[in-house]
């Protein structure tokens, strides 16, 4: 598969490194020197299935499709305002792609690569010709978000992509994973029971 369009949201509401004082022990050079992050899009109103929805709109205007072409919807993300439906549930619907097969993964910082990859073995299987792959995560301002970790210092948006069966397009891949190594970022929701 081949990318054909591509796009983006970003909530308009900006935070910058040491307007996060109110929330916890930081400053600036604190953040730059650990993630490289300068400012983040901070949501308002919005939610990651909006953003979602916001950025899928984007590829598929830029790739010159009609919604009623996209076979697959990917979703990856973290941080879905809904446990069900799924994010890419709400986008199909709100998208109105109705010959779409629809799920979400959550596979956090990979996530986008992962869903990409995903849909590209779909289209390589010959089970879809059109694939919508997003990333979206709406981490500050949900419920979950530790404000006593300065470790939190991610904002909020999507991206999305259109991949569509190309016989000259060549995919490669390698991925990877290392369980062993969950700890290091970790986020336990109202259900986790320890073990």
């Amino acid at each position: 598969g081949k990318i054909i369009g591509t796009g983006s949201y970003a909530p308009d509401n900006v935070v910058c490194n040491n307007d996060l004082k109110e929330f916890f022990e930081t400053d600036d050079q604190w953040i730059r020197e650990r993630t490289g992050i300068k400012r983040r899009h901070i949501m308002t109103d919005e939610s990651t299935s909006y953003m979602a929805c916001r950025a899928a709109e984007k590829a598929i205007e830029n790739a010159g499709i009609s919604c009623e072409k996209i076979d697959l919807i990917i979703v990856s993300t973290v941080s879905s305002n809904t446990i069900l439906p799924s994010t890419a549930c709400i986008v199909q619907d709100k998208l109105k792609a109705t010959n779409a097969m629809c799920f979400d993964i959550n596979v956090a910082c990979t996530g986008f690569i992962t869903a990409y990859n995903i849909a590209q073995s779909y289209i390589n299987a010959g089970l879809i010709e059109t694939a919508l792959v997003i990333g979206a995560e709406g981490f500050v301002t949900n419920s979950w978000l530790d404000r006593q970790n300065n470790s939190n210092s991610f904002g909020d948006g999507a991206g999305a992509a259109i991949i569509k069966k190309d016989e000259k397009a060549r995919f490669e891949t390698v991925m990877h994973s290392d369980g062993s190594m969950g700890g290091a970022l970790t986020c336990e929701n109202q259900y986790s029971t320890g073990k």
